[in-house]
C-alpha cells in the first residue's frame, strides 16, 4: 500500500509539473504574439499625425511657408467659384489675423502695433460676413479652399510664424513688413480675380473693398520699411 501511494505521489507530481509547464509555454505565446487592437489603434494614430500637414526646418534652421503646411481641400477646384472664393479668402485671412496677434507684445513702433490690430479686427469682420454667406448659400457643402487661386500660394510662401514668435522689438517689425505685403498682395490679386469671376454682387463689392484697403495698407508698409530699415 505504502508502494502503492508513493507511485501515485509521482505521477500526480508530473501531471502538475506538464500542466505548469503547458501553462507556462501559453503565457509566453501570449506576451509574443501582437495584440491585433494595440496594433489597429497605432495604425490608426499614426494615420491622423501623418494626415496633419508637417513643416521640416530647412537647411538655415527657419521654417519653411505656410505653403508647405496647407493643402487644397479635396476637389475644390470643382465646387462654386463663390465657395471656393468665400473659403479660400477665409483662410487667407485667418492667417494674416496670426501674423497679426504678436505685434501687441512684439513690435517697436506703436503705429504697427495699432496697424496690426486693425488688420486683425478688419479682417475678423469680413470672416464672419463670409462665414453668414456660406452658410446662407452653400449649407452643408464641403470645404472648398483652393490653393491654386491667384495670389494664394504665392503669399503664403514667406510666412515663418515661428521666427516671427521669437523676433522682438524692430527685427520683429521688419519681419512683419516682409511677411504681410506680399500675403496682402495676393490677396489683392484673389480679389481682382473675383470681380470677374464671382456670381455674387456681395462677393464682388467685397473684393473691391479688400483691393482698396489692402493696396492702401501696402503703400503705408513700403514707406515704413524704407523709414525703419536702418535702424539697429
Amino acid at each position: 500500500m505504502k508502494k502503492l501511494f508513493s507511485n501515485y505521489s509521482v505521477t500526480a507530481l508530473s501531471l502538475v509539473a506538464v500542466t505548469l509547464i503547458v501553462l507556462s509555454g501559453a503565457a509566453c505565446i501570449a506576451t509574443t504574439e501582437p495584440n491585433t487592437n494595440s496594433t489597429t489603434a497605432n495604425a490608426n494614430s499614426n494615420a491622423t499625425v501623418m494626415s496633419t500637414p508637417m513643416s521640416t526646418p530647412s537647411h538655415d534652421g527657419s521654417m519653411p511657408g505656410m505653403s508647405h503646411m496647407m493643402s487644397s481641400s479635396p476637389n475644390a477646384a470643382s465646387a462654386p467659384y463663390d465657395l471656393q472664393f468665400i473659403d479660400t479668402m477665409t483662410a487667407h485671412h485667418q492667417s494674416a489675423i496670426d501674423m497679426s496677434r504678436p505685434a501687441e507684445g512684439k513690435a517697436q513702433h506703436a503705429e504697427l502695433k495699432a496697424f496690426a490690430a486693425k488688420i486683425a479686427a478688419d479682417q475678423q469682420k469680413e470672416i464672419a460676413q463670409m462665414k453668414a454667406w456660406r452658410e446662407g448659400w452653400y449649407a452643408g457643402r464641403p470645404e472648398a479652399m483652393n490653393m491654386e487661386m491667384p495670389g494664394m500660394m504665392d503669399s503664403m510662401k514667406g510666412m515663418d510664424m515661428n521666427g516671427l514668435n521669437t523676433a522682438s522689438g524692430n527685427e520683429f517689425d521688419l519681419m512683419f513688413l516682409d511677411m504681410m505685403t506680399p500675403h496682402h498682395v495676393g490677396a489683392t490679386a484673389m480679389a481682382r480675380e473675383a470681380l470677374t469671376r464671382a456670381e455674387h454682387t456681395e462677393i464682388k463689392t467685397l473684393a473691391r473693398q479688400i483691393i482698396a484697403a489692402q493696396e492702401k495698407e501696402i503703400a503705408q508698409m513700403n514707406k515704413w520699411k524704407a523709414a525703419w530699415g536702418n535702424q539697429s
